[in-house]
């Protein structure tokens, strides 16, 4: 049997060799991470994470070399993912961002074809090939080592391993929760700590405790009765599209030009997001919570922060005699909103088991088939109701659909540069979301209670090229609120955050006031 130090090199050299191989792959990343200015806690932290998963690997396959391999593949994986993020979100991948991946499998749409399904296959052939490879010709080192020896290997990377994850996180380095200075400064595995790191530092308890009463909604003066309906659309994708390009036809949104022109508030929505993520403006928008406020928690605040029960505009209206409902025509697991939106007071939520395929408009459930969800729910109501609408038709990726025959005729009027062929199907979706604000208002105001309508793009839609080739980089959606016939129309053309939208709403009902709620820092982060 092969002494102690012997099988050492059998297991350092294929260790070192990946380390060296890790931050040459680090270096791929777009932007690129600096090695030069980069802290020696950094480092200690890479390696610490490194060491342990290599133990881990180590321990599960008894192959040296496949371990290290497995380390390699699995960061390159992620430095792909988070290139390809990063070209279409323009931000890179987050420690939250490992979710998706489990997401990935339940709905593969949604993401694979922004990676790119030609590079996935790739890559998945060339890691089957690489296991078979190293599992066939590299030999187990258990038995040469034994039973003793092979645990005495495991145990060192793991303690050298932990010691250096504990020497990196003595001192803690300020974060300045900008995904790209952080990663320019930690590298991807070392923010990867650090963010973990924050996400203990502040509990998602302690933050909800601190974020109570933000809303006040005063229905006192007001019967029951006499409380009007309120109906918040969050349109997925939706911006005034004519900033892109003016050539634009102006039928395609028709509707909400009307509506502007009648509106209590209307203008441009400051959004926390760019192409995707959602649930920022989301989360902001029903709790009239800033993203700044809730530290380290504001890239996903449903993955643990809402869980808590953070008091929402619905679950004080709920207070005060409404019903409350969610209508979203997809999956009620995604984003875990099946488990989130009943801690932020909703009574129901509607999701795409209430729809059929036939409601389709591309490939997912159209925007008219809701208009029509919220219709019934107005019509059938019974006390005053607050909807809140998550919209899925315009969702991306749009460059697997096809331009239809007249869709240029009808959506422009000039032609469109060369290349905007996802531009064209992104105003054939956005068209029909007009048609549903229309739809929906015309609803409210068929209810003899009436009320008032909140509309507003969650972030603007994932058109890379185009964006590319007009030089656009103005990342704010559009937003209106309209209330009954009737009401006086305020100077009201200026922008607003997400946060403050939901108050706008209720005080343009004359429902509500508002305390401000105090950004919660962890004590590790720059003030």
């Amino acid at each position: 049997m092969a002494t102690l130090f012997e099988i050492g090199g059998v297991v350092l050299a294929p260790l070192f060799v990946g380390i060296l191989i890790s931050f040459c792959v680090e270096q791929l990343l777009r932007p690129r991470p600096l090695l030069q200015n980069r802290r020696l806690q950094a480092f200690a932290m890479h390696l610490g994470l490194w060491l342990l998963f290599f133990a881990l690997g180590l321990a599960v396959w008894q192959r040296p070399i496949f371990a290290s391999g497995l380390n390699v593949a699995g960061l390159l994986l992620i430095v792909l993912v988070s290139n390809a993020k990063f070209a279409s979100l323009r931000e890179p991948f987050l420690l939250s961002d490992f979710r998706f991946f489990k997401a990935l499998l339940r709905h593969p749409r949604l993401y694979l074809p922004f990676f790119g399904v030609a590079p996935a296959i790739g890559c998945a052939v060339i890691f089957v090939f690489f296991c078979v490879l190293a599992l066939r010709s590299e030999p187990s080192i258990w038995s040469r080592l034994g039973i003793i020896g092979f645990v005495w290997w495991c145990l060192i990377t793991v303690v050298a391993g932990a010691a250096l994850l504990w020497i990196g996180s003595r001192r803690l380095v300020p974060i300045t929760l900008d995904p790209v200075s952080d990663l320019q400064t930690f590298g991807l595995l070392g923010s990867f700590v650090r963010y973990w790191q924050e996400e203990r530092a502040i509990s998602p308890k302690a933050v909800a405790e601190k974020l109570q009463g933000v809303f006040s909604v005063q229905a006192k003066p007001r019967l029951p009765q006499d409380l009007p309906h309120l109906v918040a659309v969050q349109c997925e994708s939706f911006f005034d599209a004519r900033r892109v390009f003016k050539g634009v036809h102006s039928g395609v949104l028709k509707h909400f030009d009307a509506l502007r022109k009648v509106s209590s508030r209307a203008g441009c929505l400051n959004v926390p997001a760019w192409g995707a993520n959602t649930v920022r403006t989301e989360f902001a928008f029903l709790s009239g919570i800033a993203p700044n406020a809730l530290g380290v928690h504001r890239f996903n605040p449903y993955r643990r922060l809402a869980r808590q029960g953070v008091p929402t505009i619905a679950s004080e209206l709920k207070k005060h005699g409404y019903r409350t409902v969610c209508v979203h025509p997809f999956s009620a697991e995604f984003y875990d909103r099946d488990k989130v939106f009943p801690a932020l007071g909703f009574d129901e939520f509607i999701d795409i088991s209430a729809f059929s395929a036939e409601e389709n408009s591309g490939p997912y459930i159209g925007d008219l088939a809701v208009a029509e969800k919220v219709r019934t729910l107005l019509r059938d109501a019974t006390k005053p109701l607050f909807i809140f609408v998550i919209t899925m038709e315009n969702h991306g990726p749009l460059h697997l659909e096809r331009v239809a025959k007249g869709d240029e005729d009808r959506l422009y009027a000039s032609a469109p540069p060369a290349g905007y062929e996802e531009f064209t199907i992104y105003l054939r979706h956005l068209q029909h979301t007009d048609v549903m604000l229309g739809e929906i208002h015309a609803a409210i105001n068929a209810t003899a209670r009436g009320g008032w309508l909140c509309a507003y793009g969650d972030h603007v839609p994932i058109l890379s090229g185009v964006y590319g080739a007009s030089g656009f980089a103005d990342g704010r959606t559009d937003y209106v609120i309209v209330g009954p016939a009737g009401t006086p129309i305020e100077a009201h053309e200026y922008d607003v955050a997400p946060e403050n939208l939901a108050l706008d709403l209720l005080r343009s009902a004359g429902l509500a006031e508002r305390v401000i709620a105090k950004p919660v820092v962890a004590a590790t982060s720059p003030s």
